[in-house]
């Protein structure tokens, strides 16, 4: 009997820990969205818009690598391999089919901090140019990269793990308001750090906490420091930058192809620079020489590890948290689902892997995304095209533009940065939502102007989280006597023959960034179970959803949905005298699900 027992175990053991092919392929397709959509790729359909979003991305990736590369203190050429390697893990990794991965302000200014901690700027003079490193770079140059690699390399490390440990699912908790206003902060952080190249002033480093202040304090001591002629240069940069993009974005959909005024600009820029020899005759700071070809590979220095492991937590949350955000955006706007867990994976291993070949911290970036928006991108074969164009400008072009001004590369950073900059306009829908949300945003803003974008966001979830706690034994619930009052209202405004056509939603809790998903998960099972029954229904058909929503400003509110179901027209009403409170979170996922339902053929 024993005997039997334990054959019957071991069978049913061997049944659940076998494998089968199908699991197999499922879980290849989960981990590797590529084997998803690559096989269904319509070439005559989706390559011509891929083709052209792919050779406007590489104008942007190019910019952005070199200015990217400068923000985080390290040779130019390396934002060059930054735009390159993370775009190719993440096309195969990611499931966001819009989103541009490759080198990022905010986690190159976090990289600058360690960089510029461990090998500072005075030690500069020690070094000198060595044939025998890589790619003829000096000695300086090749410490300071290697520290920024080390912080990539550990911030991938710490994404893969949070994969792992299926942290993904725990991301509700950064809400809108707080990723909006760590990013605006962050921003104002990274314009402030191209001041010095905008005036073609000296400065030094300057970080750590209030150095934001003690910049612009440096730059008002110091104004008669100022180079009139950069400061003319990139006025003009700017206001060109502005115009043309302005101009496009009006006219898009009148013209097919957009001027790529970033590459245009750089072009006459470096030509004139050339002609006018500005770097001896006005001191104008250009970007000096660009080496040719891609290093070997070479693991990133694990002997500094515990050194950057401040920078590289940062570089981990700030950068998943703004890719994640693009990320859900996108597929909102395209009408796909992400795996905000994979999502971890995909930028993990775009950190790791590219840190071997000398690539500084990557993330998505909004301006590069918002490109591939607009240029009618389909998939990440565009990516995949810019790729291409970014190994050209390696191997063959990146010389030419030794005669860059860095103050025109500066001027590209700042207008790049106008999708973030703009969130302040945010504030004002934050206010008629929720005023407890508009604080949020603007003390998460001033803390990541006084500190840093990583320690505002931690200010920002913990802020949230901490209100929300304060919220939920203060809120009022609905009685029963509003409830029948409430029913008793709508069977005496409706007639008998509609009595059976109608279904009540009733929400009796508070709608916040906690079940946000939920509510909408529930309410679509709802729906989905009634359609599916053929019973007929009561006189009203009842169904009282207890989750934990959010209230509307006035704690009353009636939403009515009206529909054809497939043989009689039917009514739905959500019931939301319950809300107690909301926040910017629950009422955006609200209006959305009423949006769907408009289009739900079966309600």
């Amino acid at each position: 009997m024993t005997g039997a027992k334990k054959k019957k175990k071991s069978t049913l053991w061997g049944k659940m820990h076998t494998p089968q092919c199908e699991d197999i392929i499922q879980w290849c397709r989960r981990r590797l969205p590529i084997l998803d959509w690559a096989p269904h790729y319509n070439l005559k359909e989706n390559l011509l818009p891929d083709t052209v979003s792919g050779i406007m991305l590489a104008v942007q990736q190019v910019t952005q690598g070199l200015a990217f590369a400068v923000l985080s203190s390290v040779h130019p050429v390396f934002g060059l391999y930054g735009s390159l390697f993370p775009a190719i893990i993440y096309a195969i990794f990611g499931m966001g089919r819009h989103v541009a991965t490759g080198t990022f302000a905010l986690t190159s200014l976090i990289s600058a901090n360690a960089v510029e901690r461990i090998v500072p700027q005075n030690i500069q003079n020690l070094t000198t140019p060595s044939n025998t490193s890589v790619l003829g770079l000096s000695d300086f140059e090749m410490q300071r990269i290697h520290v920024a690699v080390a912080v990539s390399f550990l911030g991938g490390v710490i994404q893969v793990a949070m994969f792992v440990l299926q942290l993904g699912s725990a991301t509700f908790v950064v809400t809108e308001p707080v990723i909006s206003a760590m990013t605006t902060g962050a921003a104002t952080h990274v314009v402030t750090s191209q001041v010095k190249y905008l005036l073609g002033m000296k400065m030094p480093y300057i970080s750590g906490p209030l150095g934001f202040f003690y910049i612009y304090a440096y730059v008002f001591e110091n104004i008669k420091s100022v180079r009139l002629e950069a400061l003319l240069l990139s006025l003009l940069s700017i206001v060109v930058l502005v115009l043309v993009k302005e101009l496009n974005e009006q006219f898009k959909r009148k013209i097919k192809v957009v001027l790529p005024v970033d590459l245009v600009l750089i072009i006459a820029a470096s030509f004139a620079c050339y002609c006018t020899n500005m770097e001896n005759t006005y001191g104008l700071e250009v970007v000096g020489h660009i080496p040719q070809g891609i290093p070997s590979p070479r693991a990133p220095p694990m002997n500094i590890l515990s050194a950057v492991i401040t920078e590289a937590f940062g570089v981990a949350l700030v950068g998943y948290v703004a890719s994640l955000a693009l990320a859900q955006g996108s597929a909102k706007k395209f009408k796909y689902s992400i795996d905000d867990n994979q999502e971890f994976l995909a930028h993990g291993l775009s950190n790791i892997v590219s840190s071997f070949f000398f690539c500084i911290p990557s993330a998505a970036a909004m301006g590069r995304t918002a490109g591939l928006y607009s240029t009618g991108a389909k998939t990440q074969v565009a990516c995949l095209i810019s790729c291409i164009f970014v190994l050209i400008v390696i191997y063959a072009i990146g010389p030419l533009l030794y005669w860059l001004p860095m103050c025109v590369l500066a001027s590209i950073i700042v207008v790049g940065l106008k999708g973030m900059l703009i969130q302040f306009r945010d504030l004002k829908k934050y206010w008629n939502v929720d005023k407890i949300d508009w604080g949020i945003w603007v003390s998460t803003y001033v803390f990541t102007i006084c500190f840093a974008a990583n320690v505002g966001l931690l200010f920002g979830v913990v802020c949230t989280i901490a209100i929300v706690i304060g919220r939920f034994p203060r809120a009022m619930t609905l009685s029963i006597k509003n409830m029948k009052e409430m029913e008793f209202k709508v069977k005496t405004e409706m007639d008998s023959e509609t009595l059976q056509q109608v279904k009540i939603i009733s929400i009796n809790n508070p709608l916040v960034f906690l079940n946000a998903k939920k509510f909408y998960t529930d309410l679509m099972n709802i729906i989905q179970k009634e359609n599916a029954c053929n019973q007929p229904l009561d006189d009203i058909s009842k169904c009282e959803q207890n989750t934990l929503l959010n209230s509307l400003s006035n704690g009353n509110c009636n939403e009515e949905v009206s529909q054809s179901c497939p043989n009689e027209k039917c009514s739905l009403i959500l019931d939301c005298s319950g809300f107690t409170f909301f926040d910017y979170s629950g009422v955006s996922m609200l209006v959305e699900n009423l949006s769907k339902l408009s289009d739900h053929s079966e309600v």
